[in-house]
């Protein structure tokens, strides 16, 4: 996985494609903020259940990034009002493919007019299809199958096209609710989602991830084939599994297997290595017959600055010993300044819900409720308090920390898995130290050929 990749070949982010995309999406994202500015400039009051509604009809019909923002938002906690993110979950990460015409255009774009000389067999029908790309399963002349990931035309364009929609929508969200300033959270999604169209950096977040779980059985990570892989397309070895959801109505120990997997995939790399998963959709993974888990997409990755992960364990800490001071020295360790009494309750209420199964040295359900959407209730909860309070911005660093909780949360929810939390969760921590983490994810971003490439500072 050392060898280079092929040199990238020439951007597809051009002012011709920019402008086709302003032209496909501008319509209807303007039009639903014109509909909201309307009705409070006429003092009427919006229907924000219909005018989700119309907004998930708009953007169903859209491949690319605004989609995949889309999905994104919905699993942010307090990122949009509750009728948005239950609308917007809605859409699905399936997308109809592009057709034979678009895959041989693109491969022999990619790899050379004699790119099928490459493989032994190559299946022109998409085996799976999402927002930013679709991928084909072949076989390599020495037997070898493998998944190549072919990203749609134009992406490039359509992400800073659909990122300046994106910015409206978080303008107008702003206006009517002030509880939680959207800023950081539109600089966050957009540099990841620059990042996710990049398939060489994913193929270095690949590498990142085999150097991080190396020892880790639970865990399966592709190879990638270097050698047939650019920027543009993505080609690694093929793991075989099945779709979560097919074990839902397993036994117990079986379910509880797969949760434990589950959760070293996402955590022993954050609490080891300060580095995270941001995207635990369950098209990014399946379930292997021995119960372990295969990673297949590493677009969505965060590294977090070490400091930022021990606030992470300083929280737990805190929480767990009821030490208020400890509590405050995590939050302003990750930006937060000035915080009244009354803040630093709700943000506790808030910390005290994703704490709350790893709080008791005992086996437990994630969430002892059936109420639904996990965390639904004590979002609109905290929602609303911090709304009193004058609103709050949360640190960017929080998108995709909270994504990856609350999407395995979901997860947990699903499989009804009844496990100690407590116990998994603090063999991770209970030996934490901040300048070790630091080593250890030196070595393994230069492993992955990701030096140069430094965390965001807090």
């Amino acid at each position: 996985m050392s060898r280079p990749l092929k040199p990238a070949p020439r951007s597809e982010n051009s002012l011709t494609g920019r402008v086709a995309r302003y032209a496909q999406v501008g319509g209807s994202v303007a039009g639903q903020a014109a509909r909201i500015a309307s009705n409070r400039f006429l003092s009427r009051q919006t229907d924000r259940g219909a005018h989700a509604n119309d907004l998930r009809q708009a953007l169903g019909g859209l491949k690319g990034p605004l989609m995949k923002v889309a999905q994104m938002l919905a699993t942010i906690p307090d990122a949009l009002p509750p009728e948005y993110a239950e609308e917007l979950a809605k859409l699905q990460a399936s997308a109809p493919p592009m057709g034979k015409p678009f895959v041989r255009r693109r491969m022999a774009s990619e790899l050379g007019p004699d790119w099928r000389s490459h493989f032994a067999e190559f299946d022109l029908e998409a085996a799976a299809a999402a927002s930013l790309g679709q991928v084909h399963r072949a076989t390599l002349p020495d037997g070898k199958v493998v998944a190549c990931k072919l990203q749609y035309p134009n992406i490039e364009s359509a992400v800073d096209a659909d990122l300046a929609q994106l910015k409206i929508l978080f303008a107008v969200y702003r206006r009517w609710d002030k509880a939680i300033d959207t800023s950081r959270i539109y600089e966050e999604i957009a540099e990841r989602l620059r990042e996710e169209v990049d398939y060489e950096r994913e193929a270095r977040h690949i590498a990142l991830y085999d150097h991080i779980l190396t020892g880790e059985p639970q865990v399966s990570v592709p190879e990638v084939v270097p050698e047939l892989s650019t920027r543009r397309l993505l080609t690694m070895g093929w793991l075989t599994g099945r779709p979560l959801m097919e074990f839902r109505s397993a036994d117990q120990e079986t379910r509880n297997q797969i949760a434990i997997a589950m959760f070293r995939a996402w955590y022993i790399p954050f609490y080891r290595m300060g580095v995270i998963h941001g995207d635990p959709h369950p098209g990014n993974y399946t379930v292997r017959s021995d119960l372990g888990v295969n990673l297949l997409d590493f677009g969505c990755v965060r590294v977090f600055p070490p400091s930022f992960v021990k606030g992470v364990t300083d929280l737990y800490w805190a929480l767990a010993r009821g030490d208020r001071d400890l509590a405050v020295s995590a939050y302003e360790r990750w930006g937060f300044r000035g915080l009244s009494n009354e803040m630093i309750d709700v943000l506790n209420e808030w910390a005290g819900f994703l704490y709350g199964p790893l709080m008791k040295d005992e086996p437990r359900l994630i969430q002892q409720t059936n109420s639904g959407q996990y965390g639904r209730e004590v979002a609109q909860k905290v929602h609303q308090r911090l709304r009193e309070l004058g609103g709050v911005t949360p640190p960017r660093e929080f998108v995709f920390m909270d994504r990856a909780a609350v999407g395995l949360g979901s997860v947990f929810m699903h499989l009804k898995a009844n496990i100690n939390w407590y116990r998994l969760f603090v063999d991770l921590i209970d030996d934490f130290d901040e300048a070790a983490l630091a080593g250890r994810q030196d070595t393994a971003m230069r492993a992955a050929g990701l030096t140069g490439l430094t965390a965001d500072p807090v």
